[in-house]
C-alpha cells in the first residue's frame, strides 16, 4: 500500500545514482521517466538497470519478473516532457550550486502545481536550491548513499522553508522502497552522515601529519581494536581523497596538509590506482599486529564532538545519528551510543586536553556536550548521556514487541552487518529477556529485520581484543535464551551462521524458508562454536552429524537441515508467514503453566538416565491436575468447544 499520493517519478541525471533511484522507485511500482540530456546516457544507465534487476531476480528479491519492473521505466532528454506528469522530481545531477538552481528553476517552471522536488545532493544547501523554484515548501533533500540499491539509508534534508505536508510525502516514498529515513532538521553543509564520518578520516591524516602515527597502525587499530570496516586511510582512498579535501571547502575548519598534499599530486585513492595506498599493487596490506599505541580515543573523541553539535544545535536526534552513522558512515556502533558507551566526561577530557596542546578549533568541546557532563549525564555507567538507559533500557540493534497475546517479538535489527552480533547487541537481547515480565509473555518470537539474514553470526573484529570475561557474555545470553521459561521460536530467513546458528539452537522451535542457509563456519577462522554451538548441536544432530558441520564449516540447506532434525519446518517463502502464525497462534492461546512445565520436563529430562526423567515428567503431570487450566481443558473437551485458558 502506497504511503503517500506519488504515483509518477521523475529522476534527473541517469548516471550511477539516477538510475539506481529509478530502478528502487520501479521496484516499489512506481511509474518512472528517466531523464539525461543526451540518449546515449539514458540507454546505459537503463543497461545498468536491466542488469541489476537480472541480478535480484536470479536471487529471488523481486516480487515480479525484471521485465515487468523495467517496463514501469522510460527515458526522455527533453525536460518539459520528463516532468509534465511527475508528482515527485527527484535530482541526480553534478554536484554544482549553481547548476542545481538552474535545473530546478526549469523543473519549477514545467511540473505539476502539486509537484514534491527532491535533490540527492550530499552537502549542498536544500535553502539555496529551493529559492530557485516558486514552491520552496515543496523543495526537499532526499540523499541516498552509493550505491542506493545496497544500501538502506536516505537523508531526508528540511530547508528552511520545506512544508510538513512535503516531508511526510518523502517518507512515505523512502519507505516504500524499503529504505530508513533520517531527518536533517537544519540546512547544514554536509547533513549528519558526511558529518560524523569527516573527522573519522581527518583525525588519522592529522596524527600522520604530526608524527603521532602513520597509516597501517591507524588503520589497523581502528579495524581491528575498534571494530571499524575500514581504517581513516583505507576509508579516505575507497571513497576518494579528494571528496574530504572538498568538503572543508565550505566550512572554517582547514583540511589536513596530508589530504591536500594527495589532492595536490592527483593521488585520491582507488579510483586514481594511488593514495594513501599502492592500488595497483596489493592495496591496503594492513595486519592486526601494526595497531600499536595508536590513539583511537583522540579520533573517536572528534567524532562524538560533531555528533553533539548535531545534537545540540537541533540539526538531528541522537537516534538518528545513530543509525545514519551505522546505515550511512557503516560503523559498528552509533556515534552518540559509543560517547555513551566510552564515557562522555572521558570523551570531554581527551577533547579539553588536545584543545589545551595544539590550540586547534575542530578539538574545542561543543557546548552541548559540555552540558550534559556538567549534568552527570556522562553515558551508559551514569544511565543518561545522549540517551537514557534508565527502566527498560536502551536497544541500539533490536527491536521489541509485546502483543495483547502475550507474544514477544525481538527482531535483530543490524541490517548492514546481517544481523552480525556484536558484544553491544548480545546484552540488548539477554536484557530484553531478563526485563520482560514472564507473567505477560505467552513465548518469544526470534526474527531478523534483514530479509537475507536472520542473523550471519558474531561480528568477529569486535571480539578479537575482547576480555575472556566480555566474551563470556555471549555464552550467558545464549543460555538466557535457552532458559526462557515460555516457549522460544526462532524464525529463519536467510543466513543462520555462528551466533545466529547458536542462538537458533537454543530456541525450542526453529521455522526457516527453504532458500535459508546454516552452518557453524567458526572452525575457517581458527576458532570453534561459542555459545553451546558444539553441545547443543550435538544433542540435536548426534555426534557424527555435529562433528562434520563443525569440523568442515560448511553451509547447508534448509532441506537437509530439516532431514537432521535442525528445523520443524522448511517451507517455500510464500508459506512461511502462515506456518509461523500457525505455530505462533498455538503457543499463544495454549495453557501457559502447562508449556512452562513441559518445557522444563523435556530440557531437564535430555541429559538424565530414563528412570529420573519418568519421575520428572511425572511430578509435572501431577503439578498440573492441580490447575484451573487443566480444570477449563477437560471442561472444554467434555463440551466440544475451543478452551480459554487463563
Amino acid at each position: 500500500m502506497r504511503r503517500n499520493d506519488i504515483d509518477n517519478v521523475a529522476v534527473l541525471g541517469a548516471g550511477s545514482m539516477g538510475h539506481s533511484i529509478a530502478e528502487l522507485a520501479a521496484i516499489a511500482s512506481y511509474e518512472v521517466v528517466l531523464r539525461d540530456i543526451e540518449y546515449d546516457l539514458i540507454e546505459e544507465g537503463l543497461e545498468q538497470v536491466e542488469w541489476s534487476l537480472g541480478k535480484l531476480e536470479e536471487k529471488g528479491k523481486l516480487d515480479e519478473s525484471a521485465d515487468d519492473v523495467r517496463a514501469r521505466i522510460s527515458g526522455e532528454t527533453d525536460l518539459e516532457a520528463a516532468v509534465a506528469d511527475a508528482d515527485l522530481v527527484i535530482e541526480a545531477i553534478p554536484e554544482n550550486l549553481d547548476l542545481k538552481r538552474e535545473t530546478f528553476a526549469e523543473v519549477d517552471e514545467h511540473a505539476p502545481d502539486h509537484a514534491i522536488l527532491a535533490s540527492n545532493t550530499s552537502g549542498l544547501s536544500i535553502t539555496e536550491i529551493g529559492a530557485a523554484t516558486e514552491r520552496p515548501e515543496q523543495v526537499v533533500g532526499a540523499h541516498f548513499f552509493n550505491p542506493p540499491v545496497k544500501m538502506d539509508l536516505v537523508e531526508v534534508v528540511h530547508g528552511q522553508h520545506t512544508s510538513e505536508q512535503t516531508l511526510a510525502a518523502v517518507h512515505g516514498f523512502v519507505a516504500d522502497l524499503e529504505k530508513r529515513a533520517i531527518d536533517v532538521k537544519r540546512d547544514i553543509h554536509g547533513f549528519i552522515v558526511n558529518n560524523v564520518m569527516l573527522p573519522f578520516i581527518e583525525e588519522g591524516a592529522w596524527m600522520l601529519a604530526d608524527g603521532s602515527a602513520d597509516v597501517r597502525q591507524a588503520d589497523a587499530a581502528m579495524v581491528y581494536t575498534r571494530g571499524y570496516p575500514m581504517g581513516p586511510f583505507e576509508l579516505a582512498d575507497y571513497t576518494g581523497i579528494d571528496i574530504a579535501y572538498h568538503f572543508r571547502e565550505d566550512t572554517d575548519l582547514d583540511s589536513p596538509p596530508t589530504i591536500a598534499e594527495k589532492v595536490e599530486a592527483d593521488d585520491l585513492g582507488k579510483k586514481t590506482g594511488q593514495g594513501f595506498y599502492d592500488w595497483e599493487a596489493d592495496g591496503p596490506d594492513y595486519e592486526p599486529s601494526d595497531g600499536g599505541n595508536f590513539d583511537t580515543l583522540r579520533v573517536e573523541a572528534r567524532m562524538i564532538n560533531e555528533a553533539a553539535r548535531l545534537v545540540g544545535n537541533d540539526v538531528a536526534t541522537p537516534d538518528d545519528i545513530d543509525l545514519g552513522s551505522r546505515l550511512g558512515a557503516r560503523f559498528p556502533e552509533g556515534v552518540c551510543r559509543l560517547g555513551d558507551q566510552l564515557g562522555l566526561d572521558n570523551v570531554l577530557d581527551k577533547l579539553r586536553k588536545l584543545h589545551e596542546e595544539t590550540g586547534a578549533q575542530r578539538f574545542a568541546p561543543d557546548d552541548y556536550l559540555v552540558e550534559l557532563v556538567e549534568e552527570g549525564k556522562t553515558g551508559v555507567d551514569a544511565g543518561e548521556g545522549f540517551h537514557n538507559y534508565r527502566g527498560d533500557g536502551l536497544s541500539q540493534y533490536i527491536n521489541k514487541s509485546l502483543d495483547d497475546r502475550g507474544v514477544l517479538e525481538i527482531e535483530f535489527d543490524r541490517p548492514e552487518r546481517l544481523n552480525a552480533f556484536s558484544e553491544t547487541m548480545f546484552g540488548e537481547v539477554e536484557a530484553a529477556l531478563a526485563n520482560a515480565d514472564t507473567d505477560e509473555v505467552s513465548c518469544v518470537v526470534f526474527s531478523g529485520a534483514d530479509g537475507d539474514a536472520f542473523s550471519s553470526g558474531a561480528d568477529i573484529t569486535g571480539f578479537m581484543t575482547s576480555e575472556p570475561t566480555e566474551l563470556m557474555d555471549v555464552d550467558e545470553t545464549i543460555r538466557a535464551i535457552d532458559e526462557f521459561e515460555r516457549p522460544t521460536v526462532a524464525r529463519i530467513d536467510g543466513f543462520c551462521l555462528g551466533a545466529g546458528f547458536e542462538i537458533a539452537l537454543a530456541c525450542d522451535l526453529r521455522l526457516a524458508t527453504e532458500d535459508s542457509v546454516f552452518g557453524s563456519p567458526e572452525i575457517n577462522l581458527g576458532l570453534i562454536p561459542g555459545g553451546g554451538g558444539t553441545q547443543r548441536l550435538m544433542r540435536i544432530v548426534g555426534e557424527g552429524r555435529a562433528k562434520e558441520l563443525v569440523f568442515r564449516g560448511e553451509q547447508i540447506s534448509a532441506e537437509r537441515a530439516e532431514d537432521w532434525g535442525l528445523l520443524n519446518r522448511a517451507v517455500p517463502e510464500s508459506e512461511f508467514e502462515e506456518t509461523v502464525s500457525t505455530f505462533v497462534d498455538d503457543l499463544a492461546n495454549g495453557p501457559r503453566t502447562a508449556l512452562k512445565v513441559a518445557k522444563r520436563v523435556i530440557d531437564d529430562g535430555q541429559d538424565a538416565s530414563l528412570d529420573t526423567g519418568l519421575d520428572i515428567e511425572s511430578q509435572g503431570f501431577g503439578l498440573l491436575t492441580t490447575t484451573d487450566d487443566m480444570v477449563e481443558g477437560v471442561t472444554a473437551f467434555r463440551d466440544d468447544r475451543e478452551p480459554e485458558f487463563e
